[in-house]
């Protein structure tokens, strides 16, 4: 029986010969589920959700929800014993990738390609940014830096503006998530929050870092 972590690393080998150039963010909070996989391709955010066979659909209707909210494409990865009936589990325009064992490994396969998701909210998919990556993207956008807003201000004044098309929002959000570099990052964040939040007492929280794989650079 192939269990979750018997998946993960082929499938990803699976998704970039599939798809090109791809970045893999695993373990992401989405609403109040959490997104297994988060693939970032060009123009476009892909959630996946892996249901090995020993697993099961408890979760799954409040999962669909969630991931509607932040993904443009959804998949779900299904083991064998889930093959037969997971059509009857997830919406017509999601994915679905079986994974079989042959020759004790893991073996994938489209079974249904996903469609575009008309419900992905712009505002979710800014959440996934991070402080300094939303300042690069009103450059970007050749929209005001707006330094002493807050990250919800700054994400509404985006999407509430009549310059901006949503596609290239998009485009740009996958092209940051491609460039992100986590130790830079966490630099900067320190920075920011040192020159515009007010002196604490006590220890600082540390910021821990989810494990991440990029591919076709």
């Amino acid at each position: 029986m192939l269990k979750d972590k018997d998946i993960r690393e082929p499938l990803f080998e699976f998704l970039e010969e599939s798809y090109g150039k791809t970045r893999i963010i695993e373990e992401k909070m989405m609403g109040r589920s959490r997104a297994d996989v988060i693939m970032i391709i060009t123009d476009a955010l892909v959630g996946i959700e892996i249901k090995s066979d020993a697993d099961t659909y408890t979760r799954l209707e409040g999962q669909i929800k969630d991931y509607d909210k932040y993904f443009d494409y959804n998949i779900v990865v299904v083991g064998s014993s889930h093959a037969m009936h997971v059509e009857e589990h997830v919406p017509d325009y999601w994915g679905i990738i079986t994974v079989d064992e042959v020759d004790e490994k893991p073996d994938f396969y489209f079974l249904r390609k996903p469609e575009y998701n008309k419900k992905v909210k712009l505002d979710r998919k800014l959440e996934l940014l991070w402080r300094p990556e939303l300042s690069i993207l009103l450059q970007r956008l050749e929209m005001p830096a707006y330094k002493a807003l807050s990250k919800p201000a700054v994400r509404k004044k985006i999407i509430e503006s009549k310059k901006v098309d949503p596609a290239d929002v998009s485009h740009e959000i996958s092209e940051l998530l491609f460039e992100r570099d986590y130790e830079k990052l966490l630099a900067e964040i320190a920075a920011y929050r040192k020159e515009h939040s007010p002196k604490r007492r006590g220890p600082k929280k540390r910021t821990s870092i989810k494990r991440t794989r990029r591919a076709g650079k």
